[in-house]
């Protein structure tokens, strides 16, 4: 091999072997200080690819676990609601059998009791109306088919439906009465029929005449115009036909419908022309005014709601169980997802030391030969003297 002044050759070979070590310890120096194999695409793409796609999936399930525990807390909410229900109708009932006990009882005495009975309606319909989670109301009826997303992907759900609300109109105890009926008591269907101007409506019919002149419950639509009026939503706020004729003109306006009854009948009147109420609209089978009556009656209307509010209560127990192995699941799949994403993405420190010492090694002895061989060129000058 001839000797050069130009052209060190074994100069700039260390030199490359140099530069070469020197980027692997940068290297290494990275991923040991950062704890990350993979720093940026150009250390593994195709790694770095699939490690942002289990991050992704490890987020949603985060993010669902936390949904997941949400729902448990809506179902709680509302089973906790139910669970004072359930007690304030075990408490009718009571007073029911006590009611029905007529051997010991005068009617004052059952009138006492309905006081109280009134009262634990105007609270059923209370909670019903107040219980909520986050301002969306649980109990009244409209918590229906709303789906809490459980898992990391689309249609990943579980939906939670309360139907049927639990109010005491929606319980069916808001006409209960264990206070003494008249004897003359009347219930039937009310029935309706057109008369008069185009446009007139009058129903008139036979209904419960309850101790204190009132019924219970109103089932049935009485549609004026565009406007309707849902009778079942007034529930116990209407006890008389004046009540009814207050609840008529808020829905449709004063003088629209008018209101008149007896003992035996009541008569609603469409006023022609704004008032429009059609067969079709309103038939005979849909609108019925009936009162509860009788202790005996209220224990059997008692035992249907509590078997109602049971059976609400034994889905809610359902779906927080269902909830809880949500998350057990979810959190199994994030262990494993997450051991998954950190074997392609951490640094493997063991390994990853032992390259930092090789690679620290050879740094220092490239060092020391580029040294050796930037002094190879001083020989020439031995021949040249």
């Amino acid at each position: 091999m001839g000797m050069s002044v130009n052209t060190n050759t074994a100069a700039i070979n260390s030199y490359r072997n140099l530069s070469v070590t020197n980027d692997q310890m940068s290297k290494s120096l990275e991923r040991l200080s950062s704890g990350f194999r993979i720093n940026r695409a150009a250390d593994d793409a195709a790694g770095l690819a699939i490690s942002e796609g289990l991050r992704s999936q490890i987020g949603g399930m985060k993010q669902a676990v936390r949904n997941t525990q949400d729902g448990i807390s809506v179902v709680q909410t509302a089973e906790g609601a139910l669970g004072t229900t359930t007690s304030i109708l075990q408490r009718m009932r009571d007073l029911s059998v006590q009611a029905s006990n007529a051997g010991s009882l005068n009617d004052e005495a059952k009138v006492s009791i309905q006081k109280e009975m009134g009262e634990l309606k105007s609270e059923l319909t209370r909670i019903a109306d107040t219980t909520n989670f986050n301002g969306t109301k649980l109990l009244d009826g409209t918590f229906t088919n709303k789906a809490f997303q459980v898992g990391a992907n689309a249609n990943e759900s579980i939906t939670v439906g309360i139907a049927g609300g639990a109010s005491a109109s929606q319980l069916g105890v808001a006409g209960v009465d264990v206070s003494t009926v008249a004897s003359d008591a009347i219930t039937g269907d009310v029935t309706n029929a057109v008369a008069g101007t185009a446009g007139n409506v009058e129903f008139a019919g036979d209904f419960t005449d309850a101790t204190g002149g009132g019924w219970g419950t109103l089932n049935g639509t009485v549609t004026v115009g565009s406007k309707s009026l849902d009778l079942a939503t007034l529930g116990a706020d209407v006890d008389t036909t004046a009540e009814l004729q207050t609840k008529l003109d808020e829905a449709f306006g004063t003088g629209q419908l008018t209101a008149a009854g007896t003992a035996t009948e009541l008569t609603l009147t469409g006023q022609a022309p704004a008032a429009t109420a059609t067969a079709d609209e309103v038939n005979a089978a849909s609108v019925k005014f009936t009162q509860a009556s009788g202790a005996d009656e209220a224990i059997t209307l008692i035992n249907d709601a509590l078997e109602t509010v049971s059976g609400i209560r034994a889905d809610l127990g359902a779906k927080q169980n269902r909830f809880e192995h949500t998350i057990n699941n979810l959190n199994v799949a994030i262990e494993n997802t997450t051991a998954s994403e950190s074997r392609i993405r951490d640094t493997d420190m063991a390994q990853e030391m032992t390259n930092f010492t090789r690679t620290q090694i050879l740094t220092q002895a490239g060092t020391s030969m580029l040294a050796q061989a930037n002094q190879a060129s001083q020989g020439i000058l031995r021949l040249l003297g």
